[in-house]
């Protein structure tokens, strides 16, 4: 059996590398690349997991599944910052077409379970879309915090737009990753990362 489609697809994954996000990495060298980003928050959600707000209710191997694919739509729509309300106008209906352009690359039934776990997390109504969502949103977060916040510096990004836009995401996940956000983001104002 000659694994052509499963080769080809993996070889598209490969330009997650070449896609640069906003985000540094910590010591603020360089910006990372969507491809470091996958692998740190497939971990970081392994991590966090024990905190899960329902941890019962939440199939980590399925959040990890999620996590791992999610971000592969930036290879034809790029990233587009969490923060920049213009550039996330018509961003689902552009990640939409490169998901089903990659995705489409594989055989059923792979192909299918791809698009569900896309669509599932893009949604983030199940308790596993939940808690993968508020990871995915947690680690840029504790990056800002934790390096220069260039990113956020960069953008103006406001206290308040950060508070609005991300405390609601982890307050459904988790209450331990919550009371971190609160003392992370007192943190960041403190060291004026954010406006």
């Amino acid at each position: 059996m000659y694994l052509e489609k499963e080769i080809e697809f993996i070889l598209t994954l490969d330009q997650l590398k070449n896609v640069i996000r906003r985000n540094f990495n910590h010591d603020n060298s360089r910006r990372e690349n969507t491809a470091e980003h996958s692998w740190q928050v497939i971990v970081f959600a392994q991590i966090l997991f024990p905190y899960a707000r329902n941890k019962e209710k939440i199939d980590l191997g399925r959040v990890i599944k999620m996590l791992s694919i999610h971000d592969v739509v930036e290879i034809d729509a790029g990233d587009t910052f969490f923060y920049d309300e213009k550039a996330n106008e018509g961003k689902f209906e552009r990640e939409l077409a490169s998901a089903e352009r990659i995705f489409g690359i594989l055989a059923e039934p792979m192909k299918s379970e791809f698009m569900n776990l896309w669509l599932e997390f893009e949604a983030g109504e199940t308790e596993t879309a939940i808690f993968a969502s508020a990871v995915d949103r947690m680690i840029p977060f504790v990056m800002n915090c934790f390096n220069n916040g260039l990113s956020w510096i960069e953008a103006g990004v406001e206290f308040e737009k950060v508070q609005k836009m991300l405390r609601p995401r982890i307050e459904l996940a988790s209450e331990d990753m919550l009371d971190t956000f609160d003392v992370l983001i007192r943190k960041a104002f403190d060291e004026d990362k954010l406006l």
